[in-house]
């Protein structure tokens, strides 16, 4: 079979690498692309916001499956479209997206199907935005209703910061993103991700990620994209993992599909353990970038079939089958390091060379996926976003992942980038 892919980051590179290794694929193509996945396949110049051409570019293509790998084309109804054209896509429909793509309808879901979460309120109106805080405790989460590149929460440590910052953001901070915004009590606890693949009805399980979603060592400076990620995550024990499915994902799949909006394709539910159990932080309609190359490289199995069940139907009552194929017994620990342009998630400069990834790619157990890399007209691979490349590796132990990654880092010589030393952290027992 041949996969049209779209999107053209670090998670994109990851699913086209994995999703190749297939007996059942026969071609990968991809759709903007990067300097890595050209190495996969076929690579197309479609923006992924361009629908109409995306559209006409499926037509040509003929794909038997479409993957559709970040959130905007989601929320602007991609899958809608080409589903109608009679093309199996595997991402779920605008309505459905709108649990990643408003955070105000996400909490309105969870509050009426009963899904534990944090205690929120929904503005426009600063003032009543205000009053509302008066009513939390420090610190106080704020979050743009819209998309926002993973860059629309904002955890203020005092009343006076969070005042500001509400103004900042109902005037335009995150552009229409913020023109609600979606205050909510503060979760103590440890944050996990965890990766769900879907029909609709039927559920497929991935082992449980963590990211790191500060920009310094120690959950330190502002939060990003994601700096790094590992897979599996101790936080989320057998028990939690059951409470997950039974108060969390399957009461969402429940009433999604029975308000005529059901959930096709991967739902990330990103969870806090607290001391009264999991509850949801936020659900993304894709999955988690940098958590999806922790998985897809760690899979030892197959991830087609259950991509392609969940595109199409069958996955209820064969779960099993389907988590076979994966081989989730024989998952590998696996660590990401995130490279990242210096001055992000801030201003940053492009254009700088990268050199010393084939070295990198080269040593035991590691994959460097590309995801804002681009190449300059003399053939040198340069950064070309916030987040450049995402260095992968998988290990015996957890520890042994993570000294792969960190020495797949030090190979590349990339002045202008930085990343955080403490990936893994959590998991490790460490703090620097």
């Amino acid at each position: 079979m041949n996969i049209l892919l779209i999107g053209s980051g670090g998670r994109e590179h990851a699913l086209a690498w994995k999703m190749a290794q297939s007996a059942l694929v026969d071609m990968v193509h991809s759709t903007p692309g990067n300097p890595g996945m050209d190495d996969v396949g076929p690579c197309f110049d479609v923006a992924v916001t361009d629908i109409d051409k995306l559209v006409q570019l499926t037509l040509q293509v003929e794909p038997d499956l479409v993957v559709i790998g970040p959130e905007a084309p989601l929320a602007a109804g991609l899958a809608d479209v080409l589903r109608a054209r009679g093309f199996d896509v595997f991402g779920p429909s605008a309505q459905a997206a709108q649990l990643e793509s408003s955070k105000a309808f996400s909490k309105a879901r969870m509050k009426e199907y009963g899904v534990p979460t944090a205690a929120y309120g929904e503005f426009t109106d600063p003032v009543l935005a205000k009053s509302y805080l008066r009513t939390l405790d420090a610190p106080y989460v704020l979050k743009a209703d819209g998309l926002a590149a993973g860059k629309g929460v904002v955890i203020a440590p005092t009343l006076e910061e969070a005042d500001a910052e509400i103004d900042e953001m109902l005037s335009g901070k995150f552009g229409d993103a913020s023109a609600t915004l979606v205050i909510e009590e503060f979760m103590h606890g440890e944050e996990a991700s965890i990766f769900v693949i879907t029909d609709g009805t039927g559920a497929v399980y991935l082992p449980a990620a963590q990211d790191h979603k500060r920009a310094g060592d120690g959950d330190t400076g502002p939060n990003t994209g994601g700096m790094g990620a590992y897979a599996p995550a101790p936080v989320v024990t057998d028990e939690i993992l059951a409470r997950v499915k039974k108060e969390i994902v399957q009461p969402m799949l429940k009433g999604m599909k029975r308000d005529g909006m059901p959930y096709q394709g991967v739902l990330y539910v990103g969870i806090m353990v607290t001391a009264d159990g999991p509850k949801v932080v936020e659900f993304n309609a894709r999955f988690g970038d940098p958590e999806c190359q922790v998985l897809m490289k760690g899979l030892a199995g197959d991830i087609v079939p259950a991509i392609l069940g969940a595109a199409t139907g069958g996955l209820e009552g064969n779960e099993e089958a389907f988590e076979a194929l994966l081989e989730l017994d024989r998952f590998e620990p696996t660590a990401t390091i995130v490279l990242a342009t210096e001055g992000y998630p801030g201003s940053y400069a492009k254009g700088s060379v990268i050199r010393g990834v084939k070295t990198a790619n080269d040593l035991p157990g590691v994959t460097v996926f590309h995801a804002g890399t681009d190449m300059d007209e003399g053939g040198a691979l340069i950064a070309n976003g916030g987040r450049v490349l995402n260095v992968t590796a998988s290990g015996d132990t957890l520890k042994e992942a993570v000294d792969r990654a960190y020495a797949g880092v030090d190979a590349i010589d990339w002045p202008e980038g930085f990343c955080r030393r403490d990936i893994g952290w959590r998991a490790l027992g460490e703090t620097t």
